[in-house]
């Protein structure tokens, strides 16, 4: 049975998932699997059908020292182990700039292009393009397509894509893109299934992990967001800042000292939940800690959600359905009461039993703004995106074949 192998690399891992295509084109989740610890203690461990344990192994460091070596490690187990060599494989790429709207397969020249955004998405990008350059380089022929976080908030309209900036800026690129596309994107698809109610409507959706951001859904389509141009942007993640005065940048390089490379490692990994807790960027160690530090952690980090839901209410003028997903979103009750608690002046009225007792649906019959958990699917959306455009590959090779 043919095969999609979908990647999404960071700094210290390798997530994959395998998915196997049926008869009809139906997409089948075989494979969830990951190497972390990459560069101190690597581990590789997947799981099947059913969550069944397939594998659990340590590597010496030396033998996976880095990304590519670990996704060398993954791919032999994969086609030594289990038999599997697919027939393409989707990329979750952090940032597509202004030219990349949809997925794309990758060559060398659209490789070079991404290399670009490298600076406006260090935690993510180098990472993503060092798992596509491995495989270009053991597998030349075999086709890789990058699905891009941005590209689900490119049709936004310009009062929300531009900052009030030069033109000559936005034109190079400097506006606001958005991310967790995939993970938007999927959460639309399902408002019609889980809640056909407000599937067209206007929705908030707050996509809440490590990284974290908000986006305003209209009939199906992101219309705003709250990041913008990096993934800094917003409300406060792990260890990122979200929103904050450009000012602060300019007083940490001119008074402080502190240079550019100083300033960007500060804001992406000493800041938001680590910051102002000084404790822990992980929200199950913050809810858990008697430290007052912690407690003011997770209190701002609700109030500066409900501050951005009201942002993009106004946006749509009016909301009519709130969403949580993601690590945070899906499985804390906790933060899904202080956050509901914000918008009780939209007319949100969580049921205390059906939060905690994480329910699709968390609101009271009566709250007049309906809010729902709804786990994410970053990985089905890539491999649907990856099996789509090899289908239209296939379909206007036919066509051109038939007219030559």
């Amino acid at each position: 049975m043919d095969t999609i192998l979908v990647v999404n690399c960071g700094s210290s891992s390798v997530k994959f998932q395998v998915f196997a295509i049926g008869p009809d084109g139906t997409l089948e989740r075989q494979v969830r699997g990951q190497i972390d610890g990459v560069g101190t203690k690597p581990r590789l461990r997947a799981t099947g059908v059913d969550r069944k344990l397939l594998v659990e192994r340590s590597f010496d460091n030396e033998m996976v020292p880095d990304v590519p070596a670990a996704m060398a490690a993954a791919g032999s187990w994969l086609n030594d182990e289990l038999h599997i060599s697919p027939i393409a494989i989707g990329h979750r790429v952090v940032h597509g700039g202004p030219y990349y709207e949809r997925p794309i397969r990758v060559d060398a020249e659209v490789l070079l292009r991404l290399e670009k955004y490298v600076p406006l998405a260090p935690l993510h990008q180098p990472f993503n393009l060092a798992a596509i350059r491995a495989i270009r380089a053991r597998f030349p022929d075999l086709p890789q397509i990058a699905c891009f976080d941005t590209a689900f908030h490119r049709g936004h309209g310009e009062l929300a894509d531009c900052y009030a900036i030069p033109q000559s800026l936005h034109a190079e690129g400097v506006r606001r893109y958005g991310f967790h596309g995939l993970s938007y994107e999927y959460i639309a698809s399902m408002l019609p299934v889980v809640a056909p109610a407000i599937a067209s409507r206007r929705v908030i959706v707050a996509h809440l992990g490590s990284g974290a951001s908000m986006c305003a859904l209209q009939g199906g389509r992101s219309v705003d967001s709250t990041m913008g141009f990096t993934a800094l942007d917003g409300i406060p993640m792990g260890t990122r800042p979200g929103q904050i005065d450009p000012g602060v940048v300019l007083y940490l390089m001119s008074e402080k000292g502190m240079s550019p490379a100083e300033t960007q490692a500060l804001l992406y990994h000493e800041c938001g939940l680590k910051g102002l807790s000084g404790i822990s960027n992980d929200m199950r160690e913050l809810q858990d800690s008697s430290d007052p530090r912690a407690k003011f952690a997770v209190e701002y980090f609700a109030h500066r959600i409900g501050l951005n839901a009201g942002m993009l209410a106004a946006a749509m003028q009016g909301v009519d359905g709130f969403v949580f997903t993601a690590g945070i979103g899906e499985n804390s009750p906790k933060i899904r009461a202080a956050i509901a608690a914000k918008l009780a002046w939209l007319g949100v009225s969580l049921d205390p039993a059906a939060n905690a007792e994480n329910r699709q649906t968390i609101s009271r019959s009566d709250s007049r703004i309906p809010v729902y958990v709804v786990p994410t699917d970053e990985e089905l959306m890539i491999a649907q995106h990856t099996l789509s455009l090899l289908a239209n590959e296939r379909s206007a090779k036919s066509r051109e074949e038939s007219v030559s």
